[in-house]
This record gives structure tokens, sequence and C-alpha cells, in this order.
């Protein structure tokens, strides 16, 4: 038998087939790795470069210094933080001639074709190490231009936000810059990487200069805005043992009003010194304070306030990377246009303020708070997360485990409840810091899988702001994504140009499941018909009859199916085929055409189940690897349609689950809870051998550990109904 690890250390041998013991394993080694980590809040500068929609950094240095002589050098410089070592996929287009350095070593230089082709995104890779890695960029000036648009050259998985590399600007977003210079990069790697360097001053500005001190500190933020409002937010500490009478001082220029925990605790009009007495009881209080720019608009409107004793001390009210001051600032605010005083502390959420919108700020030139995502995966929207997790809650009701439920509503809601502040921050800043892929939706991948999984997840619980991402995903499914004439779901665009005009069979699961849900959300028939015409039309282009399975892609290019029957591609038609049958009533007109596909096809599955249970990479291919993903969702499938009286003759099918859960705790899954032989993401080839030889398998990749668990769940529920039947049966 073959086993990806000695099989005394798989599953089977420590549990011998408890599906439950296995699925809170696989579970738990899931959520121990991905702990529920919050978004990073960080200060970024608009003096700073903005970024494209595929998250590289614009770097035009012609547009910073207008003036630059030609044969003049600028430099970028940055840092990124990596897990692990690893290597990365960077791009760079070049506005003239450019090198990078990676940690000192350089790793790219552009060449004369390079530097006549501004618009190509020259693609290369680079070594990084565990932890923090220095980024230098060398940019020359000539007639051409100078600088690059830099950055990742995968921005839906990995965006990648460089950080500040001084001290004086720790944990900022963004690069710092030269101005132009004749010094040479060996110099400036030996002696000048520091923000105090003589060799060279490094830009954005970082701090106010004294005339801008003496404005106050919502004059220099906002600017003289005669009859508008502002507010600022920090949290007071008491370190005072029950209640106390505390009293704050400072002067105020403009009228301020104080609120604490949300009641307002002192007003004063005019200009002049001010005190706020506060009734602390010991821990951290909510302290905001309003302010109005005085009629005249003029410049000196802002305010002072502290502490006068030793244990009550103001603290940022979040913890904001790069932030020395106690205070955050919002604003400014037209007249009747001021939020709601318990909706200023959300900070999902951005304010109408008669421009632009409002988000919180700091009193430093240019800077914005901004929340960035950087776990792994906790909090990260995409669509093989969006399996993970329908796995992951399909375990928790299942076996009665509340606390995986609430983990996969918390990831959901983090990601969701974001959503509106997402589309504001990427429309102001270029690329949004959060849900990148929800953030621009373009395909079937960046909403269809993870929004069907939102939707299953509200029925455990409420999800702040799933009911307006709901609707925009089905707005985008069924008005903005390409179709064929005859309405097929297809991919006119791609990574790459072989990509283009091409259908998938993995996008039936990209889209049927979020269809069906959202059918049974709003109501709406038309969603659940336009999923049945999905899976029908697919089976038009993808099915070869004669094998009974599915070829992976259909080219338009050349009008031709590819005709590799690729495991998990196979995998998601059935288990989309087996959601919708789930949810179709059984006088749908089209239920008995959509059953026969389903039988047909767990048929062809069938007969290609390997010796030990589990089915290959290419289905008819036995020399290609044992995949597991797809061998869950053929378990998962059958197991149901079993269940749901879906197969004439179930018997083979049911020996086919049992055999096939065996044969994935046997050996897919180790005794850690660890799932081996998953299929990496996946291109397409007409050649079985690309799938063969090339799609090689990862280690708890997210594409297989949810649909692990989803096996596990049906086989249990399978054990439950037979065990059921034979009662029912002995007892007449």
């Amino acid at each position: 038998m073959m086993s990806y690890f000695e099989p005394n250390d798989s599953i089977y041998e420590k549990n011998r087939g408890s599906i439950k013991e296995t699925l809170e394993t696989i579970a738990g080694r899931y959520i121990g790795a991905n702990p529920a980590h919050p978004f990073v809040f960080r200060l970024f500068s608009k003096e700073g470069f903005p970024r494209l929609h595929d998250y590289r950094y614009e770097m035009d240095l012609t547009k910073k210094w207008p003036h630059i002589p030609h044969g003049s050098l600028i430099y970028a410089w940055a840092k990124l933080w990596s897990d692990s070592e690893t290597e990365l996929n960077l791009g760079a287009a070049c506005l003239g001639p450019v090198k990078v350095y990676v940690n000192g070593e350089k790793v790219f230089a552009s060449n004369i074709s390079d530097e006549m082709a501004p618009e190509r995104k020259n693609p290369f890779r680079a070594s990084v190490k565990k932890g923090w890695n220095q980024f230098v960029l060398q940019f020359e000036k000539t007639a051409n231009g100078c600088g690059a648009i830099f950055g990742t050259g995968s921005y839906k998985n990995f965006p990648l936000h460089f950080i500040s590399p001084t001290p004086e600007r720790e944990g900022r977003e963004g690069w710092l810059y030269t101005e132009p210079t004749l010094v040479e990069a060996d110099e400036l790697l030996a002696q000048g990487l520091s923000g105090a360097s003589s060799l060279v001053r490094w830009y954005p500005k970082q701090a106010w200069n004294q005339p801008e001190l003496d404005k106050g500190c919502f004059a220099r933020i906002f600017g003289p805005e005669a009859g508008r409002a502002a507010y600022a937010w920090t949290k007071v500490r008491s370190l005072l043992p029950g209640q106390r009478d505390i009293q704050l001082r400072g002067t105020h220029a403009g009228s301020v009003t104080v609120y604490l925990d949300g009641v307002q605790v002192c007003s004063a009009q005019g200009t002049g010194v001010f005190s706020v007495e506060l009734p602390l009881i010991f821990g951290e209080h909510d302290l905001v304070v309003r302010s109005e720019c005085p009629a005249s608009g003029g410049e000196e409107w802002g305010f002072t306030l502290g502490a006068q004793e030793e244990k009550i001390s103001l603290l940022p009210p979040i913890h904001v990377q790069g932030l020395e001051d106690a205070w955050l600032y919002l604003g400014s605010f037209q007249p009747g246009m001021e939020p709601a005083l318990e909706e200023l502390t959300k900070l999902n959420k951005v304010h109408a303020n008669g421009g632009d919108g409002a988000y919180w700020r700091a009193d430093l030139p240019h800077t914005w708070i901004r929340p960035y995502l950087e776990n792994a995966l906790f909090g990260k929207w995409n669509y093989p997360l969006g399996v993970t997790l329908y796995g992951l809650l399909g375990t928790g009701a299942a076996i009665g485990r509340q606390d995986y439920i609430d983990y996969v509503l918390r990831h959901v809601d983090q990601s969701a409840s974001y959503d509106e502040y997402s589309l504001w921050d990427g429309k102001q800043f270029g690329a949004a810091g959060v849900n990148n892929q929800l953030a621009l939706i373009d395909s079937l991948d960046d909403c269809g899988s993870f929004g069907a999984t939102m939707l299953a997840a509200l029925e455990h619980g409420a999800i702040d702001g799933a009911d307006l991402v709901a609707a925009r995903i089905a707005r985008y499914i069924s008005g903005v994504q390409d179709r064929r004439p005859d309405g097929a779901l297809y991919r006119v665009r791609g990574s790459v140009d072989f990509m283009k005009d091409t259908l998938w069979c993995d996008d039936l699961y990209m889209s049927v499941p979020f269809l069906c849900r959202y059918a049974m959300l709003t109501g709406d028939q038309a969603y659940l018909d336009d999923a049945v015409r999905q899976l029908l039309l697919y089976k038009q282009y993808l099915y070869m009859p004669e094998q009974q399975l599915m070829s992976h892609v259909y080219d338009f290019k050349t009008d031709r199916q590819t005709e590799v029957a690729w495991g998990r591609g196979n995998g998601w038609v059935l288990f989309s085929l087996a959601e919708l049958l789930t949810v179709l009533t059984v006088d749908h007109s089209q239920r008995g055409e959509l059953l026969g596909f389903y039988q047909s096809l767990c048929g062809g599955y069938l007969r290609l189940q390997g010796v030990n249970g589990l089915w290959h990479q290419v289905l008819t291919d036995p020399s290609s690897y044992e995949e597991t993903s797809c061998s869950s969702m053929f378990i998962y499938a059958f197991a149901r349609g079993i269940r749901n009286n879906w197969l004439a003759e179930p018997a083979p099918y049911a020996e086919a689950v049992v055999k096939g859960w065996e044969g994935l705790t046997r050996i897919s899954i180790d005794k850690y809870g660890n799932v081996y032989g998953v299929c990496r993401g996946s291109g397409y080839s007409f050649s079985a051998r690309y799938y063969r030889d090339e799609l090689s398998w990862l280690l708890n990749d997210t594409h297989g550990i949810g649909i692990v668990m989803l096996a596990g769940v049906e086989a249990a529920k399978l054990q439950d109904h037979m065990a059921r039947r034979e009662i029912s049966q002995a007892f007449g």
C-alpha cells in the first residue's frame, strides 16, 4: 500500500476508524496552526508610492522629483517579513534602468529591452529568509524616465505589504525613497541603510515642522475648515483601585465636547484652557473629543489634553504599528453629516463627510490608519479557504463542536464586516489592505466558493455585512462574469494568454453552491434556475460519455475539450451536483436529467476507484499519485446519494465510501491531523502528463482539508443511516 508517511504514523493506526476522532484531529491541527488573529493596523503616508490594482507599487520618481538630472540615481528601500525561508514571485515594469537588491544581493537588473517596454511586467524570483528582509531598488534617470512598477507577481495569493525599514518610521507601511544622488549602490548598501545616513536623505516626510505644530492638531491634519467638526479618540487608563474622580487639563482652539464611554462629561467654547473631571474605575475607558472649527476658519484649531496623576495615562485606542501618539483623529464633517457617537469607534466603518469619506488618521503629515491582513490564512478571503471553512462548519455541526462553528463565524465576519471599508480603502490608496480578492472581484474564484460558505455560516449566527457582500456576489455572477451566448459562465481573461477563452469544470463549484444558497436566502428562483442551467451547459461542453467522465477544460480558441480527466476537476462537478440535487425540489422539470447525469458520473468514478480506496490525480492513469481532494469529493457525493436514494443500486457505492474513507485515514491523514496528497492549484493542459508530473501535491493545502472533513461527515451520516435502516428492517 502506497502511503505519504510511515504507515504507523497514520490516523488509522491511532483511532482504528473513529470518524469523530479523525475529524477532531484534523480540525484541531488546522485551528491550532491558524489562530484567530485580527487584522494589523499600520500607519500609511499618502506621500509614499501608490499601488495599482495588482498590488505593485507605482514608483514613478519623475512625479516625486520632476527635474531629475539625467544620470542621477534614486533609491527606494523597504523591508518585508517572511514566516519562512522561501522564494517569492516578483515583477517589475521598468521606467528606466532598474536594479533590485534583496538582503544585499542583486536579484534583478533590467536590460535595454526591459527599459524600452515600460508596459511590460518582467517576472523574476527572489529568495527570502525567515524574518525581516531588506529590499533596495536603484533607479537611474534617463530621457525615457526613472523608476519602476514593482511588487508581487501573485497579487491574489500574496499581495505583499512592504514596511518602512527605519526605527524612526517603525511599523509604517510603504517605501522610503531618496532625492536624486550620485551615490552608487555598493556604497549605499555598505554605509547608507540608515534613516540618519549622511549619504542620502530619505522621504516621505515623517514629522511636522514647527509652524505646522503651532497650528493645532485639527488645523494641521484637516486644514482650516470653518463650521466643520472633527473628532479625536484615545483610551484613558486608571490603575487606581475603586472609582476616583480624576481631572485632565488642556487647551483648546475651537469649541470642544468631551465624552467618556459615550457620555458627555465636559464642553467648552471659544479658545482657552479647560479641565475635564472623569469618574474613573480601574481599567481602560474610551475618551472622545469633538471639536468644531471656528467660524472664522482660523488655522488655530485643535486641543491638548493630559493627565496629571501618575497612575492615570492616555493610550492609543487600538494598537497601531508605528503610532507613538495616544490619539487618533477623524474628520472633517459638514454640519449635519456627523456620525452617531456609537458608530465612531467601529473600525470597519467609513463615515460620510460630504467628500471622499472619513476614516481614522494620525497626527502626522498625510498619514492614515489602515488595516492589513498579515495572517497566512485566518481572515483571508479566497476560494480554497471557502472550502476549508465549509468543512470546519460541517464538522462542528455534525459532531457538536460549537468552537469550530464559532471559529468559522469569526473568520467570515472578519472578512465580510470589512467589505465596505475595503472598497473605500482600495479606491483611496490603489489597492485594499484587506480582502484583496473580495474588494476587486474579477473572476468566479474571487467570490463563489467563499460566498457560499458565508451563506452556510449564516445558518449558525449573524455576520456583519453578509447581506451586502452576498448581494454584490450575486450581481457579479449574474450580471458581470463573462458568459457564452448560451449563458455558460466562462473565462475570457487569463493570467497568461493561453488561458483566455476557456471553460473549466472547477467553476461549477465557484458558482453553483452560491447560486443555490442565494436562491434559498432570497426566495428568488432565478438563481436556482441558473445553477441548473450551468450544470447542464457544462455537461454539454465537458462530458465524455464513453468514459462517463468530465474533461477538465473546454478551450474555445481551438473549439475542443482537453479530454483529460483531472481528479479534482471531476470532484468539483460531482460535489456541486450533489449540492444542487440536495435543494432541488422533486417536481423541478430538469431534476430527472440532473439525476441521470449524477448517476452516470458516479458509475464512471466507481469503476476507477483504486485498490487502496483512493482515486488518482489523473483518473484514468493509475501511475499518477493517489489524490486526496478528489477522493474526498467522490466519497462525499456517493454517501449523500445513498442517503437521499439517488442511486438505484447503492450497495457498491456504500462499499466504495467505506473503502475510500479507510484509504484516506491510512494513506492521506497522519496522527497529527496533517493532510497529504492534495494537488496544488492548477493550470490546464491538453497533456495528461502535465497533471501527472507537474501538478504535484502539497501538505495541508486548503484545497483539500475542508473536503476531507466533509467526506468524514458524510461517511459518518451514512453509517448512522445504514444502522437505522438495518434496525428498521429487523423490526419490520
